[in-house]
Protein backbone atom coordinates (compact mmCIF):
# COMPACT_ATOMS: atom_id res chain seq x y z
CA UNK A 1 0.00 0.00 0.00
CA UNK A 2 1.23 3.35 -0.89
CA UNK A 3 1.35 5.60 2.76
CA UNK A 4 -0.74 8.73 2.99
CA UNK A 5 1.25 12.09 3.29
CA UNK A 6 0.84 14.37 6.20
CA UNK A 7 -2.52 16.28 5.76
CA UNK A 8 -0.65 19.55 5.19
CA UNK A 9 2.38 18.17 2.86
CA UNK A 10 -0.36 16.94 0.57
CA UNK A 11 -1.55 19.95 0.74
CA UNK A 12 1.28 21.79 -0.47
CA UNK A 13 2.19 19.39 -3.05
CA UNK A 14 -1.31 19.21 -4.62
CA UNK A 15 -2.50 22.89 -4.39
CA UNK A 16 0.71 23.61 -6.35
CA UNK A 17 -0.04 21.28 -9.35
CA UNK A 18 -3.45 21.33 -9.46
CA UNK A 19 -4.04 23.98 -11.92
CA UNK A 20 -1.68 22.06 -14.62
CA UNK A 21 -3.21 18.73 -13.83
CA UNK A 22 -6.71 20.36 -14.51
CA UNK A 23 -6.08 21.85 -17.65
CA UNK A 24 -7.45 20.03 -20.83
CA UNK A 25 -9.09 17.46 -18.70
CA UNK A 26 -12.73 16.52 -20.22
CA UNK A 27 -14.26 15.35 -16.96
CA UNK A 28 -13.39 12.61 -14.63
CA UNK A 29 -15.68 10.51 -12.28
CA UNK A 30 -14.84 8.89 -8.89
CA UNK A 31 -17.48 6.67 -6.92
CA UNK A 32 -17.44 7.00 -3.73
CA UNK A 33 -19.05 4.56 -1.05
CA UNK A 34 -19.47 6.98 2.02
CA UNK A 35 -21.19 7.29 5.32
CA UNK A 36 -23.94 9.64 5.45
CA UNK A 37 -22.34 11.94 7.82
CA UNK A 38 -20.23 13.57 4.70
CA UNK A 39 -23.47 14.11 3.23
CA UNK A 40 -23.01 17.93 4.06
CA UNK A 41 -20.15 18.06 1.90
CA UNK A 42 -22.67 17.89 -1.11
CA UNK A 43 -22.94 21.59 -2.09
CA UNK A 44 -19.05 22.08 -1.38
CA UNK A 45 -18.09 18.88 -3.50
CA UNK A 46 -20.15 20.40 -6.77
CA UNK A 47 -18.47 23.18 -6.56
CA UNK A 48 -15.01 21.50 -6.12
CA UNK A 49 -16.28 19.51 -9.25
CA UNK A 50 -16.24 22.74 -11.38
CA UNK A 51 -12.76 23.78 -10.77
CA UNK A 52 -11.21 20.15 -10.67
CA UNK A 53 -13.17 18.23 -13.23
CA UNK A 54 -14.19 15.53 -10.98
CA UNK A 55 -17.54 14.60 -10.69
CA UNK A 56 -17.89 12.77 -7.16
CA UNK A 57 -20.88 10.30 -6.81
CA UNK A 58 -21.38 9.49 -3.55
CA UNK A 59 -23.32 6.08 -2.30
CA UNK A 60 -24.35 5.64 1.50
CA UNK A 61 -23.69 2.89 3.49
CA UNK A 62 -23.45 2.27 7.31
CA UNK A 63 -19.76 2.94 8.95
CA UNK A 64 -19.27 -0.92 9.81
CA UNK A 65 -21.46 -2.31 7.04
CA UNK A 66 -19.42 -0.21 4.49
CA UNK A 67 -15.59 -1.20 6.01
CA UNK A 68 -16.53 -4.65 5.59
CA UNK A 69 -17.17 -4.41 2.61
CA UNK A 70 -14.01 -3.17 2.00
CA UNK A 71 -11.92 -5.95 4.08
CA UNK A 72 -13.63 -8.30 1.58
CA UNK A 73 -13.03 -6.95 -1.56
CA UNK A 74 -16.90 -6.47 -2.18
CA UNK A 75 -16.52 -2.80 -3.19
CA UNK A 76 -16.28 -2.94 -7.31
CA UNK A 77 -18.68 -0.78 -8.01
CA UNK A 78 -16.30 2.19 -6.19
CA UNK A 79 -12.86 4.01 -6.63
CA UNK A 80 -13.21 5.27 -3.36
CA UNK A 81 -14.68 4.97 0.25
CA UNK A 82 -15.00 8.22 2.59
CA UNK A 83 -16.21 7.24 6.04
CA UNK A 84 -15.78 9.27 9.21
CA UNK A 85 -12.85 6.32 10.16
CA UNK A 86 -10.72 3.85 8.38
CA UNK A 87 -9.80 2.34 11.91
CA UNK A 88 -12.33 -0.80 11.95
CA UNK A 89 -10.64 -1.27 8.67
CA UNK A 90 -7.37 -1.56 9.90
CA UNK A 91 -8.24 -4.38 12.30
CA UNK A 92 -9.41 -6.23 9.52
CA UNK A 93 -6.86 -9.05 7.46
CA UNK A 94 -6.45 -7.43 3.92
CA UNK A 95 -8.27 -4.10 5.48
CA UNK A 96 -4.46 -2.37 4.56
CA UNK A 97 -4.20 -3.80 1.27
CA UNK A 98 -7.33 -3.16 0.14
CA UNK A 99 -6.58 0.96 0.10
CA UNK A 100 -4.09 2.58 -2.10
CA UNK A 101 -3.84 5.44 0.02
CA UNK A 102 -5.62 7.65 2.38
CA UNK A 103 -6.25 11.32 3.04
CA UNK A 104 -7.42 12.91 6.68
CA UNK A 105 -9.63 16.24 5.12
CA UNK A 106 -11.28 17.33 8.75
CA UNK A 107 -11.59 16.52 12.19
CA UNK A 108 -14.39 16.07 14.83
CA UNK A 109 -13.85 14.62 18.09
CA UNK A 110 -16.89 12.81 19.83
CA UNK A 111 -17.25 14.52 22.88
CA UNK A 112 -20.66 15.00 25.12
CA UNK A 113 -23.00 18.20 24.83
CA UNK A 114 -25.09 18.89 27.91
CA UNK A 115 -27.72 21.78 28.80
CA UNK A 116 -26.30 24.78 30.28
CA UNK A 117 -28.25 24.42 33.57
CA UNK A 118 -27.55 20.74 33.97
CA UNK A 119 -23.84 21.36 33.14
CA UNK A 120 -23.94 24.21 35.88
CA UNK A 121 -25.73 22.36 38.08
CA UNK A 122 -22.90 19.20 37.76
CA UNK A 123 -20.19 21.51 38.05
CA UNK A 124 -19.41 21.41 34.27
CA UNK A 125 -19.44 24.49 34.00
CA UNK A 126 -16.58 26.98 31.23
CA UNK A 127 -12.76 25.47 32.23
CA UNK A 128 -13.85 23.13 34.66
CA UNK A 129 -12.15 19.59 33.87
CA UNK A 130 -14.77 16.37 33.39
CA UNK A 131 -13.34 12.95 32.77
CA UNK A 132 -15.61 10.04 31.65
CA UNK A 133 -15.68 8.60 35.03
CA UNK A 134 -17.26 11.98 36.33
CA UNK A 135 -20.01 11.10 33.44
CA UNK A 136 -20.48 8.19 34.78
CA UNK A 137 -20.54 8.61 37.92
CA UNK A 138 -22.99 11.74 37.17
CA UNK A 139 -25.50 9.06 35.35
CA UNK A 140 -25.37 6.47 38.09
CA UNK A 141 -26.61 9.29 40.62
CA UNK A 142 -29.42 9.60 38.00
CA UNK A 143 -28.70 13.14 37.23
CA UNK A 144 -27.65 13.03 33.95
CA UNK A 145 -29.65 11.32 30.67
CA UNK A 146 -28.31 11.40 27.02
CA UNK A 147 -28.98 10.17 23.78
CA UNK A 148 -26.28 8.51 21.55
CA UNK A 149 -25.74 6.41 17.96
CA UNK A 150 -25.94 2.89 18.06
CA UNK A 151 -22.92 1.85 17.49
CA UNK A 152 -23.46 -0.90 15.33
CA UNK A 153 -25.18 1.62 12.55
CA UNK A 154 -22.99 4.90 13.15
CA UNK A 155 -19.33 6.15 13.97
CA UNK A 156 -20.25 8.89 16.91
CA UNK A 157 -21.34 5.83 18.82
CA UNK A 158 -19.36 3.27 17.87
CA UNK A 159 -15.95 5.78 18.50
CA UNK A 160 -18.17 7.05 21.96
CA UNK A 161 -18.25 3.18 22.97
CA UNK A 162 -14.87 2.65 22.42
CA UNK A 163 -13.88 5.86 24.36
CA UNK A 164 -15.81 5.49 27.52
CA UNK A 165 -14.33 1.39 27.78
CA UNK A 166 -11.21 3.16 27.37
CA UNK A 167 -11.48 5.54 29.75
CA UNK A 168 -13.22 3.79 31.89
CA UNK A 169 -10.47 0.70 31.94
CA UNK A 170 -7.74 3.78 32.83
CA UNK A 171 -4.71 1.49 31.96
CA UNK A 172 -3.34 4.20 29.00
CA UNK A 173 -2.76 1.49 26.42
CA UNK A 174 -5.46 -0.45 23.91
CA UNK A 175 -8.38 -1.57 25.40
CA UNK A 176 -8.17 -5.60 25.95
CA UNK A 177 -10.53 -7.86 26.28
CA UNK A 178 -9.75 -8.66 29.60
CA UNK A 179 -10.29 -4.60 30.24
CA UNK A 180 -13.76 -4.79 29.13
CA UNK A 181 -14.55 -7.74 31.22
CA UNK A 182 -13.49 -5.70 34.30
CA UNK A 183 -15.00 -2.70 33.45
CA UNK A 184 -18.52 -4.34 32.56
CA UNK A 185 -20.52 -3.44 35.26
CA UNK A 186 -19.84 0.41 35.31
CA UNK A 187 -20.42 -0.19 31.28
CA UNK A 188 -23.96 -1.22 32.07
CA UNK A 189 -24.19 1.22 34.34
CA UNK A 190 -23.50 4.02 32.36
CA UNK A 191 -25.71 3.00 29.30
CA UNK A 192 -29.08 2.95 32.47
CA UNK A 193 -28.55 6.85 31.27
CA UNK A 194 -29.18 6.39 27.36
CA UNK A 195 -33.15 7.20 26.91
CA UNK A 196 -32.31 7.90 23.55
CA UNK A 197 -31.11 5.75 20.68
CA UNK A 198 -30.51 6.45 16.66
CA UNK A 199 -28.95 5.35 13.46
CA UNK A 200 -27.08 8.75 12.70
CA UNK A 201 -25.50 11.50 14.14
CA UNK A 202 -28.17 13.81 12.31
CA UNK A 203 -30.83 12.28 13.23
CA UNK A 204 -30.02 12.46 16.75
CA UNK A 205 -29.35 16.35 17.02
CA UNK A 206 -32.96 16.53 15.54
CA UNK A 207 -34.98 13.79 18.05
CA UNK A 208 -33.04 15.82 20.61
CA UNK A 209 -34.28 18.88 19.55
CA UNK A 210 -37.44 17.76 19.13
CA UNK A 211 -37.77 16.42 22.54
CA UNK A 212 -36.50 19.45 24.27
CA UNK A 213 -39.69 21.02 22.36
CA UNK A 214 -42.17 19.10 23.54
CA UNK A 215 -41.08 19.15 27.25
CA UNK A 216 -39.83 15.74 27.53
CA UNK A 217 -36.05 16.72 27.28
CA UNK A 218 -32.80 14.35 27.93
CA UNK A 219 -29.98 16.24 29.57
CA UNK A 220 -27.43 15.70 26.96
CA UNK A 221 -26.23 14.12 23.55
CA UNK A 222 -22.92 12.17 22.79
CA UNK A 223 -22.28 13.71 19.42
CA UNK A 224 -19.55 14.36 16.98
CA UNK A 225 -17.73 18.50 18.07
CA UNK A 226 -19.26 19.58 15.66
CA UNK A 227 -23.04 18.93 15.42
CA UNK A 228 -23.02 20.14 18.39
CA UNK A 229 -21.53 22.97 17.65
CA UNK A 230 -23.88 23.66 14.61
CA UNK A 231 -26.99 22.47 16.54
CA UNK A 232 -25.38 25.98 19.02
CA UNK A 233 -25.22 27.75 16.56
CA UNK A 234 -28.95 26.97 14.59
CA UNK A 235 -30.42 28.83 17.55
CA UNK A 236 -33.26 26.11 17.63
CA UNK A 237 -32.56 25.20 21.57
CA UNK A 238 -33.77 27.68 23.96
CA UNK A 239 -30.82 26.50 26.21
CA UNK A 240 -27.58 26.17 24.44
CA UNK A 241 -25.76 22.82 25.14
CA UNK A 242 -22.04 23.41 27.24
CA UNK A 243 -20.08 21.26 25.40
CA UNK A 244 -17.91 18.67 27.68
CA UNK A 245 -14.32 17.29 26.44
CA UNK A 246 -13.48 14.80 28.72
CA UNK A 247 -10.18 15.33 30.12
CA UNK A 248 -9.06 11.76 29.58
CA UNK A 249 -9.87 11.52 25.61
CA UNK A 250 -11.91 11.15 23.24
CA UNK A 251 -12.08 9.00 19.71
CA UNK A 252 -11.86 11.16 16.65
CA UNK A 253 -13.00 10.91 13.90
CA UNK A 254 -10.16 12.29 10.77
CA UNK A 255 -12.95 11.55 7.91
CA UNK A 256 -9.91 10.18 5.30
CA UNK A 257 -11.01 10.00 1.81
CA UNK A 258 -9.33 6.77 0.86
CA UNK A 259 -8.64 5.89 -2.59
CA UNK A 260 -8.91 2.32 -2.78
CA UNK A 261 -6.04 -0.36 -4.61
CA UNK A 262 -5.39 -0.76 -8.25
CA UNK A 263 -6.50 2.20 -9.24
CA UNK A 264 -6.19 3.07 -12.97
CA UNK A 265 -3.99 6.32 -13.58
CA UNK A 266 -6.90 8.47 -14.75
CA UNK A 267 -8.82 7.02 -10.93
CA UNK A 268 -5.27 8.11 -9.34
CA UNK A 269 -5.26 11.40 -11.38
CA UNK A 270 -8.78 12.39 -10.57
CA UNK A 271 -8.52 11.76 -6.60
CA UNK A 272 -5.35 13.55 -6.39
CA UNK A 273 -6.80 16.86 -8.11
CA UNK A 274 -9.85 16.45 -5.54
CA UNK A 275 -7.66 15.86 -2.66
CA UNK A 276 -5.62 18.91 -3.80
CA UNK A 277 -8.94 21.28 -3.59
CA UNK A 278 -10.21 19.64 -0.37
CA UNK A 279 -6.84 20.57 1.43
CA UNK A 280 -6.59 23.95 -0.16
CA UNK A 281 -6.47 27.03 2.57
CA UNK A 282 -10.02 28.24 1.01
CA UNK A 283 -11.72 25.09 0.86
CA UNK A 284 -10.66 24.04 4.43
CA UNK A 285 -12.21 27.63 6.10
CA UNK A 286 -15.51 26.37 3.85
CA UNK A 287 -15.49 23.40 5.47
CA UNK A 288 -14.65 24.99 8.86
CA UNK A 289 -17.17 27.48 8.59
CA UNK A 290 -19.97 25.14 6.78
CA UNK A 291 -19.66 22.06 8.97
CA UNK A 292 -17.59 23.26 11.83
CA UNK A 293 -15.17 20.33 12.08
CA UNK A 294 -12.07 21.16 12.18
CA UNK A 295 -9.53 22.04 9.29
CA UNK A 296 -6.38 19.79 8.98
CA UNK A 297 -4.76 21.99 6.60
CA UNK A 298 -2.62 25.06 8.05
CA UNK A 299 -4.28 28.82 7.45
CA UNK A 300 -7.73 27.64 8.20
CA UNK A 301 -9.11 27.46 11.55
CA UNK A 302 -12.77 26.81 13.29
CA UNK A 303 -14.29 30.29 14.80
CA UNK A 304 -15.55 28.26 17.47
CA UNK A 305 -12.93 28.42 20.65
CA UNK A 306 -12.20 24.48 21.26
CA UNK A 307 -9.35 22.73 23.35
CA UNK A 308 -6.50 20.80 22.03
CA UNK A 309 -7.07 17.47 21.01
CA UNK A 310 -6.47 14.29 23.25
CA UNK A 311 -6.81 10.61 21.81
CA UNK A 312 -7.66 7.68 23.62
CA UNK A 313 -5.57 4.83 21.79
CA UNK A 314 -7.65 2.82 19.48
CA UNK A 315 -8.10 -1.04 20.32
CA UNK A 316 -5.24 -2.88 18.44
CA UNK A 317 -7.43 -6.32 18.25
CA UNK A 318 -10.70 -6.59 15.89
CA UNK A 319 -12.33 -9.51 18.32
CA UNK A 320 -12.12 -6.87 21.17
CA UNK A 321 -13.46 -4.18 19.26
CA UNK A 322 -16.17 -6.80 18.10
CA UNK A 323 -17.10 -8.40 20.92
CA UNK A 324 -17.66 -4.82 22.85
CA UNK A 325 -20.16 -3.36 20.15
CA UNK A 326 -21.43 -6.85 20.31
CA UNK A 327 -21.78 -6.86 24.59
CA UNK A 328 -23.22 -3.02 24.03
CA UNK A 329 -26.43 -3.98 21.35
CA UNK A 330 -27.06 -7.19 23.15
CA UNK A 331 -26.22 -6.46 27.24
CA UNK A 332 -25.44 -3.42 27.90
CA UNK A 333 -27.58 -0.88 26.43
CA UNK A 334 -31.59 -0.50 27.46
CA UNK A 335 -33.21 -3.08 25.40
CA UNK A 336 -35.98 -2.71 22.62
CA UNK A 337 -39.75 -3.25 22.41
CA UNK A 338 -40.72 -3.17 18.92
CA UNK A 339 -44.01 -3.40 17.17
CA UNK A 340 -44.13 -3.76 13.74
CA UNK A 341 -47.12 -3.02 11.66
CA UNK A 342 -47.19 -4.94 8.66
CA UNK A 343 -49.39 -4.86 5.03
CA UNK A 344 -50.88 -7.95 4.62
CA UNK A 345 -53.60 -7.15 2.54
CA UNK A 346 -54.41 -8.75 -1.08
CA UNK A 347 -51.90 -5.82 -3.29
CA UNK A 348 -48.82 -7.85 -1.07
CA UNK A 349 -49.87 -11.27 -2.92
CA UNK A 350 -46.82 -12.83 -4.31
CA UNK A 351 -43.35 -11.47 -4.78
CA UNK A 352 -44.29 -9.09 -2.17
CA UNK A 353 -45.32 -10.98 0.68
CA UNK A 354 -42.64 -13.33 0.45
CA UNK A 355 -40.11 -10.60 0.12
CA UNK A 356 -41.86 -9.79 3.56
CA UNK A 357 -41.54 -12.89 4.82
CA UNK A 358 -37.95 -13.57 3.92
CA UNK A 359 -36.60 -9.91 5.57
CA UNK A 360 -38.11 -10.04 8.70
CA UNK A 361 -36.73 -13.54 9.03
CA UNK A 362 -33.38 -12.34 7.75
CA UNK A 363 -33.60 -10.01 11.51
CA UNK A 364 -33.76 -13.62 13.78
CA UNK A 365 -30.10 -14.07 12.98
CA UNK A 366 -29.63 -17.33 11.94
CA UNK A 367 -27.68 -16.11 9.17
CA UNK A 368 -24.58 -14.77 11.20
CA UNK A 369 -22.39 -12.84 8.62
CA UNK A 370 -20.42 -9.59 9.61
CA UNK A 371 -20.78 -7.41 12.80
CA UNK A 372 -22.92 -4.94 11.29
CA UNK A 373 -25.31 -8.28 10.46
CA UNK A 374 -24.79 -9.73 13.52
CA UNK A 375 -25.88 -6.43 15.46
CA UNK A 376 -28.89 -5.33 13.23
CA UNK A 377 -30.36 -8.66 14.24
CA UNK A 378 -33.03 -9.13 16.95
CA UNK A 379 -30.82 -9.03 20.50
CA UNK A 380 -31.44 -11.18 23.76
CA UNK A 381 -33.89 -9.23 26.07
CA UNK A 382 -35.48 -7.33 22.85
CA UNK A 383 -39.37 -7.76 22.76
CA UNK A 384 -41.04 -7.59 19.31
CA UNK A 385 -44.38 -7.67 18.58
CA UNK A 386 -45.55 -8.79 14.95
CA UNK A 387 -49.15 -7.29 14.03
CA UNK A 388 -50.65 -8.21 10.33
CA UNK A 389 -53.04 -6.37 9.21
CA UNK A 390 -55.60 -6.10 6.17
CA UNK A 391 -59.01 -5.48 6.33
CA UNK A 392 -59.01 -5.35 9.89
CA UNK A 393 -55.62 -5.71 12.54
CA UNK A 394 -55.05 -9.53 12.98
CA UNK A 395 -54.05 -11.16 16.58
CA UNK A 396 -50.46 -9.69 17.19
CA UNK A 397 -47.85 -11.92 18.39
CA UNK A 398 -45.64 -11.03 20.68
CA UNK A 399 -41.67 -12.50 21.12
CA UNK A 400 -39.36 -11.45 24.40
CA UNK A 401 -35.60 -12.61 23.74
CA UNK A 402 -34.98 -13.94 27.05
CA UNK A 403 -31.50 -14.53 27.44
CA UNK A 404 -30.99 -18.34 27.36
CA UNK A 405 -34.11 -18.95 25.71
CA UNK A 406 -33.32 -16.15 22.84
CA UNK A 407 -32.73 -18.67 19.82
CA UNK A 408 -35.65 -20.87 20.10
CA UNK A 409 -37.76 -17.10 20.16
CA UNK A 410 -36.17 -15.85 17.37
CA UNK A 411 -37.08 -19.25 16.00
CA UNK A 412 -40.50 -19.02 16.46
CA UNK A 413 -40.48 -15.44 15.43
CA UNK A 414 -39.21 -16.30 11.73
CA UNK A 415 -41.83 -19.46 11.88
CA UNK A 416 -44.57 -16.78 12.28
CA UNK A 417 -43.55 -14.64 9.41
CA UNK A 418 -43.57 -17.18 7.26
CA UNK A 419 -46.93 -17.57 8.13
CA UNK A 420 -48.27 -14.20 6.97
CA UNK A 421 -50.61 -14.61 4.09
CA UNK A 422 -52.16 -11.56 1.68
CA UNK A 423 -55.77 -10.63 1.61
CA UNK A 424 -58.30 -8.46 2.12
CA UNK A 425 -58.24 -4.26 2.37
CA UNK A 426 -55.82 -1.82 3.92
CA UNK A 427 -56.78 -0.11 7.07
CA UNK A 428 -53.16 0.65 8.49
CA UNK A 429 -54.70 3.51 10.64
CA UNK A 430 -56.39 0.87 12.55
CA UNK A 431 -53.46 -1.20 13.32
CA UNK A 432 -51.43 1.42 13.97
CA UNK A 433 -54.37 2.59 16.97
CA UNK A 434 -53.87 -0.69 17.80
CA UNK A 435 -50.09 -0.54 18.21
CA UNK A 436 -49.88 2.07 20.28
CA UNK A 437 -52.45 1.30 22.80
CA UNK A 438 -50.23 -2.08 23.12
CA UNK A 439 -46.82 -0.04 24.32
CA UNK A 440 -49.37 1.53 26.75
CA UNK A 441 -50.51 -1.29 28.19
CA UNK A 442 -47.15 -2.52 28.34
CA UNK A 443 -45.13 -1.97 31.69
CA UNK A 444 -43.29 1.18 32.24
CA UNK A 445 -39.69 -0.21 32.11
CA UNK A 446 -36.62 0.69 30.84
CA UNK A 447 -37.07 -0.70 27.15
CA UNK A 448 -36.38 1.86 24.45
CA UNK A 449 -39.64 1.76 22.31
CA UNK A 450 -40.97 2.24 18.91
CA UNK A 451 -43.06 1.28 15.66
CA UNK A 452 -42.69 0.19 12.27
CA UNK A 453 -44.88 0.60 9.57
CA UNK A 454 -44.70 -1.37 6.45
CA UNK A 455 -47.35 -1.28 3.70
CA UNK A 456 -47.37 -1.21 -0.16
CA UNK A 457 -50.81 1.06 -0.85
CA UNK A 458 -52.95 3.53 0.40
CA UNK A 459 -55.43 3.09 2.87
CA UNK A 460 -58.58 2.16 1.78
CA UNK A 461 -60.59 0.64 5.08
CA UNK A 462 -61.07 2.05 8.48
CA UNK A 463 -60.03 4.84 10.33
CA UNK A 464 -58.24 7.78 8.97
CA UNK A 465 -55.25 10.15 9.66
CA UNK A 466 -57.36 12.46 11.87
CA UNK A 467 -59.06 9.61 13.80
CA UNK A 468 -55.32 8.10 14.28
CA UNK A 469 -54.10 11.92 15.27
CA UNK A 470 -57.13 11.85 17.83
CA UNK A 471 -56.27 9.09 19.64
CA UNK A 472 -53.14 9.86 20.09
CA UNK A 473 -53.22 12.81 21.58
CA UNK A 474 -55.86 11.36 24.10
CA UNK A 475 -52.70 8.77 24.96
CA UNK A 476 -50.34 9.09 27.62
CA UNK A 477 -47.40 11.89 25.84
CA UNK A 478 -44.30 9.15 26.51
CA UNK A 479 -46.65 6.52 24.65
CA UNK A 480 -47.90 9.29 22.14
CA UNK A 481 -44.19 10.44 21.33
CA UNK A 482 -43.02 6.57 20.30
CA UNK A 483 -41.35 7.51 17.17
CA UNK A 484 -43.02 5.59 13.71
CA UNK A 485 -40.87 4.41 10.97
CA UNK A 486 -42.57 4.11 8.30
CA UNK A 487 -41.46 2.43 5.07
CA UNK A 488 -42.60 3.12 1.63
CA UNK A 489 -42.89 0.27 -0.57
CA UNK A 490 -45.17 -0.56 -3.78
CA UNK A 491 -47.31 2.13 -3.82
CA UNK A 492 -47.47 3.25 -0.68
CA UNK A 493 -48.71 6.99 -0.38
CA UNK A 494 -45.53 8.83 0.37
CA UNK A 495 -47.16 11.97 1.76
CA UNK A 496 -49.28 10.39 4.21
CA UNK A 497 -46.08 8.32 5.45
CA UNK A 498 -44.13 11.34 5.58
CA UNK A 499 -46.81 13.09 7.66
CA UNK A 500 -47.29 9.80 10.06
CA UNK A 501 -43.56 9.79 10.59
CA UNK A 502 -43.45 13.49 11.58
CA UNK A 503 -46.51 13.29 13.52
CA UNK A 504 -44.47 11.21 15.91
CA UNK A 505 -40.78 11.98 15.64
CA UNK A 506 -39.64 9.23 13.05
CA UNK A 507 -38.49 8.55 9.83
CA UNK A 508 -39.12 7.57 6.41
CA UNK A 509 -37.81 4.57 4.76
CA UNK A 510 -37.45 4.26 1.06
CA UNK A 511 -37.92 0.53 -0.03
CA UNK A 512 -39.19 1.26 -3.43
CA UNK A 513 -36.00 0.86 -5.21
CA UNK A 514 -34.01 -0.55 -2.54
CA UNK A 515 -33.98 -4.03 -1.10
CA UNK A 516 -36.77 -4.15 1.89
CA UNK A 517 -34.06 -6.46 3.56
CA UNK A 518 -31.57 -3.90 4.29
CA UNK A 519 -33.81 -1.31 4.55
CA UNK A 520 -35.02 -3.47 8.22
CA UNK A 521 -31.55 -3.47 8.84
CA UNK A 522 -30.97 0.51 8.60
CA UNK A 523 -34.56 0.93 10.67
CA UNK A 524 -32.72 -1.32 13.37
CA UNK A 525 -29.97 1.00 13.70
CA UNK A 526 -33.05 3.59 15.17
CA UNK A 527 -34.70 0.82 17.32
Amino acid sequence: MRRALPATALAVALTASSCSLVEGLGGDTLRVLAGSEVADLEPLLEEVSERTGVEVELDYSGTLDGLARVAAGDTGDYDAVWFASNRYLHLHEGGRTAVHTETPIMVSPVVLGVAESRAETLGWGEGAEVTWADVAEAVADEELTYGMTNPGASNSGFSALIGIASALADTGSALRGEDVERVRPELAEFFEGQEVTAGSSGWLAQDFERRARQGRPVDGMINYESVLLSVNASGVLEEPLTLVHPADGTVTADYPLTLLAGPSEETLSAYERLVGDLLSEETQQRIADETRRRPVAPGASLTAEVPPLVELPFPAQLEVVDGLVADYVGALRRPARTVYVLDVSESMEGDRIEDLRSSLAALTGADGGSLARRTQAFQEREEVTLLPFSTEPGEPSTFVMEPGTAESAAADLAEEVRSLEADGDTAAYDALREAYELLDSAPRDDHLTSVVLMTDGEVNRGSTLEDLRAALDGMPRDVAATPLFTVLFGESNEEEMTELAELTGGRVFDARERDLEQVFREIRGYQ
